[in-house]
């Protein structure tokens, strides 16, 4: 693909879930929905994807579906995917009534036209995690090492996949920390037990590397991920430790000035045939400017492809 073909969207943690009057985006009026799509057009920005945090598709009726995705065309702004998240399938007493959502946003996605259908396994922040400045560093929920529950994920993801497939729509499964998908290993290995071809990962592997404990090397993990990718969250930190692991930190950082070197990883990326679309994110400041400034890098990686490193290049 040329870096024309790339689709590269942006996320929408830069915009407040709210309206000015407090109502939920999925409420508000569209005018709220346009004031987005005429601030991604101001960036440069010519895709979005839709966080069911911010606007939930599927619960939208069949005519502000319509609007949304009108108005959306009219500021030059494709819908690329629709993100559900901490909406596990396997959430404890809430599994079965988010596999249905599940099921509802992946026809709202086709609806809207989207490339995509992504979700994970990633469960609601808590209490300590949404007192906490930054989520990553506060404990969250762990997926329980049970045969069974590992079985009945893969069982749901595998339903939602065949789903997603029936409407023309890839899936893919973001990596998270202390999921079933929280290494590349179990990653990797949960994609092949679903067994579709429409089914892949998103290696966002910025996830992994911001936690405050010890760490895979960034470089395996994605040597391990990307030749099942068909999605990709895109952010960067900078991290420091001990070496005696004593101490752990991270922030938020531009992808070119992180841990993870971008220009090896996407060359590698395109060297294995990746063509899904990325999707630039950041946590914390202007959020929407760091992610248009690392479009304009990822754009530059993309026209001008370097060979790849191996795993353990420096």
């Amino acid at each position: 693909m040329t870096p024309t073909e790339h689709t590269i969207a942006c996320c929408m943690h830069g915009f407040s879930p709210t309206d000015n009057n407090g109502h939920p985006l999925t409420a508000a009026d569209p005018g709220s929905w346009a004031a987005i799509f005429s601030t991604l057009s101001s960036l440069g920005f010519t895709a979005l994807e839709i966080a069911d945090s911010h606007i939930r598709p599927a619960g939208l009726t069949a005519e502000r579906r319509n609007i949304l995705k009108r108005l959306a065309a009219s500021a030059g702004v494709e819908l690329t995917s629709v993100h559900v998240q901490r909406q596990s399938i396997i959430e404890p007493e809430r599994g079965e009534a988010n596999l249905a959502y599940a099921h509802r946003t992946i026809d709202a996605a086709a609806e809207l036209g989207c490339q995509i259908f992504s979700t994970g396994l990633h469960q609601p922040f808590s209490s300590a995690q949404r007192k906490a400045l930054w989520f990553w560093t506060a404990k969250g929920w762990e997926d329980p090492a049970d045969p069974e529950v590992r079985t009945l994920a893969v069982h749901r993801l595998r339903e939602l996949g065949r789903h997603a497939a029936e409407v023309g729509l890839p899936m893919s499964l973001e990596m998270y920390e202390d999921t079933y998908l929280g290494t590349a290993e179990s990653a990797v290995r949960l994609i092949e037990e679903i067994g579709l071809d429409n089914v892949g990962l998103n290696p966002d592997i910025g996830n992994l590397i911001r936690l405050h404990r010890p760490i895979d090397d960034w470089r395996e993990m994605h040597e391990l991920a990307l030749p099942y990718a068909n999605y990709w969250h895109m952010k960067n930190y900078q991290r420091d430790e001990a070496a005696d692991a004593s101490w752990f930190t991270s922030h938020p950082t531009t992808m070119q000035n992180g841990l993870i070197d971008y220009r090896a990883m996407v060359a590698r990326a395109v060297e294995l045939g990746f063509d899904g679309p990325f999707v630039m994110e950041q946590y914390g400041g202007d959020s929407l400017g760091v992610c248009a400034e690392n479009r304009t890098y990822l754009s530059g990686l993309l026209a001008h492809p370097q060979p790849a490193k191996g795993p353990a290049a420096s």
